[in-house]
């Protein structure tokens, strides 16, 4: 048996098994620092106690069946743990990453309409990275969700040729800065080249752009003054569990406004 096929096997067990579950990274308007929602992030606890990280199995699991069944399980687990969280707050954003190749085949839409989540289809994010751009049935999906009502994010711009041209092919509502373009912005150099390009892309557009890994206040200040609306970080929290998102929503979120 070859070291990929363990690690697979290792993923498969896990997931039947009931090793992994999820946190919640709150995302907070810049503008007002409230909660608006926030990103499903997927963990492996091994037996041994150990929590693995999505960037420690994903890459794994690309491009094969498990690849689908951690994201059918995704959506049903997400169906249970916020389901009726997302009835009682309307106004409230979950987001979640879709891994390329399941795009188009329908079963993410099967899974969706089977487990509940899809009810709350005009509250639900799709991250789609440019490293993984769909195939042609997978942009008719992105494009027929949208019309559905569903918003598509680009995750981890890094502000590239590559990056730009793919908004142009799909219908993106958001972009997701890479945290290492975030990591650039400093007390010492407040306006890196690119978020000056940024801005301008802000005024020609009607994106809404997310800045990830947002940790000190000179950042959050230098985002916000270029027209970034959304955040997240350690500044504003680390993810959370389940019980402990909906009561730091309960404390800063948005509630009744259904705002973007």
């Amino acid at each position: 048996m070859t070291l990929a096929s363990t690690e697979l096997n290792a993923i498969r067990d896990g997931l039947n098994k009931g090793e992994f579950f999820i946190e919640y990274l709150p995302i907070v308007c810049l503008g007002d620092q409230t909660c608006l929602g926030a990103e499903a992030l997927i963990r492996w606890r091994r037996p041994d106690g150990a929590v693995v990280l999505p960037a420690g199995f994903i890459p794994q699991a690309e491009n094969t069946p498990l690849s689908g069944l951690i994201t059918y399980w995704l959506i049903d687990t997400l169906a249970v743990e916020v389901g009726g969280w997302l009835r009682t707050h309307p106004e409230a954003h979950l987001s979640l990453n879709v891994p390329p190749e399941i795009l188009g085949r329908g079963g993410l839409e099967y899974a969706a309409g089977k487990s509940g989540l899809g009810e709350f289809r005009s509250q639900l994010i799709l991250e789609v990275t440019e490293r993984g751009i769909p195939d042609r049935l997978g942009l008719m999906a992105l494009n027929s969700m949208h019309r559905g009502g569903i918003q598509l994010a680009l995750d981890d711009v890094t502000m590239s040729g590559t990056n730009l041209a793919l908004i142009s092919r799909c219908d993106f509502h958001i972009i997701k800065l890479d945290r290492l373009l975030t990591a650039q912005v400093t007390a010492e150099c407040p306006h890196p080249d690119w978020l000056r390009s940024l801005a301008g892309l802000l005024q020609a557009s009607d994106l809404v752009v997310v800045a990830e890994g947002i940790e000190t206040d000179a950042q959050l200040q230098a985002l916000r003054a270029a027209g970034v609306q959304w955040g997240q970080g350690y500044h504003f929290s680390p993810p959370l569990a389940v019980g402990d998102f909906i009561a730091w929503y309960a404390r800063t979120g948005k509630t009744g406004t259904g705002q973007r």
